[in-house]
């Protein structure tokens, strides 16, 4: 987003934490570092100083917060999407609903209630089952109070497991969304919705995750807009019928042995692989840029280049395990290592973080990395 921004002379305030990388891109015309406490507290002070014209966000924390302050600042324009369409798109299973009306596949569910007998339910199920939370931002906090992880997705491979990450729960009296496994891989499709129609479509195919049961993506490939056309037609309608504005990736589990594609959820922000598609030529920054702050209703041409894009620390951890993974077959790891230096050499391959143009990032990382292992070494009961 930065980097779209600043390569068009957009004048980029960048908000973070100390070490944030972003600071160290040649496109921050300023940095600051993000005070505590609830955004509505700081941000009236912050506009105040720094001249903020308009406000763009990635978490969906922020979001939430920031949704709710759109025409509370007169003159700032808060490029966030409405609180409805927000808070529908972040409850799993407000999504799964919209998603049945247009007709696009999603996992068989089970949400436990108070008072269920969940060991018959869990006996009837057919396994492995993924668990993670309808809202997990509405979960975070009390999850938090409790002691306990926010855990963005786990998988029970029987009764017995499942029912073992549910008790862990109980004095909760909440407990995650349940849901049949899907085979496939992860096929995202990414839309700028504008009035109910999509002006700028992008999407992409995860190769490698970490973990590797189900993570952030590591290696991610450009699909070409020929294939899943029928497909990207219903993730645009779903996000038209939900009103949404703005950016957002609709996420599937695509099985090509069946050629069936599984809604897995919405993601309505910038998604972490958000590289892939700025390198090959959808700038997702720029369109919502150019339409909520800019005022600019014309599509504007665009080119779109096929493409891979490398989370090179994440990629590498996701190396190491599988090497050590005694279930791995031999062959299996000698394919996944050449693979992995092969990377290096593909042609069309991009980095999340490294870029020539702007080297800063990559080198404010390293930096970081290597302090947080010093950090960690020195809180070793060996040190």
């Amino acid at each position: 987003m930065l980097r779209e921004l600043g390569q068009r002379g957009v004048p980029v305030l960048v908000l973070g934490k100390p070490d944030s990388i972003g600071r160290a891109s040649r496109y921050a015309s300023a940095f600051a570092v993000r005070p505590a406490g609830p955004i509505a507290d700081w941000l009236p002070d912050l506009i105040a100083a720094h001249g903020v014209e308009a406000i763009m966000a990635v978490s969906e924390g922020d979001l939430v917060q920031l949704a709710a302050l759109k025409h509370v600042h007169p003159g700032v324009i808060v490029a966030v999407p409405d609180p409805g369409p927000l808070a529908l798109v972040l409850d799993k299973a407000r999504t799964l609903e919209a998603a049945r009306g247009v007709g696009i596949a999603v996992p068989a569910s089970w949400q436990p209630l108070a008072g269920e007998d969940r060991a018959a339910r869990a006996a009837a199920l057919a396994y492995p089952v993924a668990i993670k939370w309808s809202d997990p931002v509405a979960a975070g906090p009390l999850l938090d109070k409790a002691g306990l992880a926010l855990e963005k997705v786990e998988y029970a491979a029987d009764a017995a497991a499942l029912l073992a990450i549910l008790a862990r729960y109980e004095p909760l009296r909440m407990w995650p969304l349940v849901q049949e496994w899907c085979p496939g891989y992860g096929l995202g499709q990414m839309l700028y919705m504008a009035q109910g129609k999509a002006t700028l479509r992008f999407q992409h195919r995860r190769l490698r995750e970490w973990p590797a049961s189900g993570g952030v993506s590591t290696l991610c490939a450009a699909v070409p807009l020929r294939e899943h056309i029928a497909l990207m037609e219903r993730s645009e309608a779903l996000l038209a019928s939900i009103g949404w504005e703005g950016p957002a990736m609709v996420e599937y589990r695509h099985d090509p042995a069946t050629a069936r594609s599984v809604l897995m959820e919405i993601n309505g922000r910038f998604w972490g692989s958000i590289p892939l598609a700025s390198q090959c030529g959808a700038h997702f920054g720029w369109e919502t840029y150019r339409r909520q702050v800019l005022g600019q209703t014309s599509d504007e041409p665009v080119m779109l280049r096929p493409g891979r894009a490398r989370y090179m620390v994440p990629d590498a951890k996701h190396l190491v395990a599988v090497l050590r993974d005694p279930a791995v077959a031999p062959g299996a790891k000698a394919r996944l290592a050449a693979s992995f230096v092969g990377g290096f050499l593909h042609p069309g391959t991009g980095y999340y973080v490294w870029s020539a143009r702007d080297p800063g990032p990559l080198f404010a990382d390293l930096k970081a990395i290597a302090a947080k292992a010093v950090r960690r070494d020195s809180a070793s009961p060996a040190a």
